[in-house]
C-alpha cells in the first residue's frame, strides 16, 4: 500500500529590507512606574519578587530612513512558542505585539525569530551593578553603557545603548548584525541625550 505523505509548509512572508537588529532591554521599574502599567502588566510589574532588565524585543533596524514595522498580516504566535519566550519577555500579549511588529518584518518564522530572541538575550551578560538596584540612582548613559561593556568584553565597546524616557534610564539597546554577531550600534539606535539619567530601584 502506497503511502502518501502531505508536507504542510508554513508561509513566511519575505523581509524588509533592514540592516542590523537591536536587542531592547526595556527596565521595568521605570515603565511599571507610568499610570496603569502595573495593573497592566502584573506579571512583569508585580512588587516580589522584583523585575529589573526584560526583553522588550529584537527589532530589525535601518542604518537611514525609516525602520520596518507592522508589515503586513502577521499570524499569531503558537502556544509552544510563547512557552519558549516567556522567560525572557514578560507576557503573551507582548510577544504577540513584538511579532505583529518587528518580528513579521524579519522574513522568518515565529519560531525561528523567538529562537533569535532567545539567542540574542543569552548572550548579554547583564552588569552586576544592575542586578541589585535597591535604591534610587542617578548615573551619565556612558557609565551605564561602560558598565554594559565591561560586563560583555566579546562585544565592541559600542555595542551598548543607554535610552531614558522623562531623565529615567528606560531600556538598554544592544546591536547585533543580522547574523546576530554584536556590532558597533550606529547612529540611528538611538541613544539618551541627557546629560544624567535617574534608575528608579527593583522592588
Amino acid at each position: 500500500m502506497a503511502v502518501l505523505v502531505v508536507l504542510v509548509l508554513c508561509a513566511v512572508a519575505a523581509p524588509a529590507p533592514f540592516d542590523y537588529y537591536v536587542l531592547s532591554l526595556s527596565w521595568a521599574p521605570e515603565f511599571c512606574a507610568q499610570p496603569g502599567a502595573a495593573a497592566a502588566n502584573p506579571r512583569e510589574c508585580a512588587t516580589k519578587p522584583g523585575t529589573g532588565f526584560v526583553v522588550h524585543g529584537l527589532w530589525p533596524e535601518a542604518a537611514q530612513g525609516k525602520n520596518p514595522e507592522s508589515c503586513g498580516p502577521a499570524n499569531r504566535v503558537a502556544g509552544n512558542v510563547i512557552k519558549i519566550a516567556l522567560p525572557y519577555m514578560p507576557s503573551a500579549s507582548l510577544i504577540q505585539h513584538e511579532w505583529a511588529t518587528h518580528g513579521a518584518c524579519t522574513g522568518l518564522s515565529p519560531a525561528a525569530y523567538f529562537f533569535d530572541v532567545v539567542q540574542a538575550r543569552s548572550a548579554v551578560q547583564l552588569p552586576v551593578q544592575m542586578t541589585s538596584v535597591e535604591v534610587a540612582l542617578t548615573e551619565s548613559p556612558a557609565l551605564i553603557e561602560g558598565q554594559f561593556a565591561a560586563a560583555n568584553t566579546a562585544f565592541p565597546k559600542n555595542a551598548f545603548r543607554a535610552v531614558c524616557r522623562n531623565g529615567a534610564l528606560s531600556e538598554v539597546r544592544i546591536c547585533f548584525n543580522r547574523d546576530l554577531m554584536p556590532i558597533e550600534c550606529p547612529a540611528s539606535a538611538g541613544e539618551c541625550a541627557d546629560a544624567a539619567a535617574n534608575i528608579l530601584p527593583v522592588r
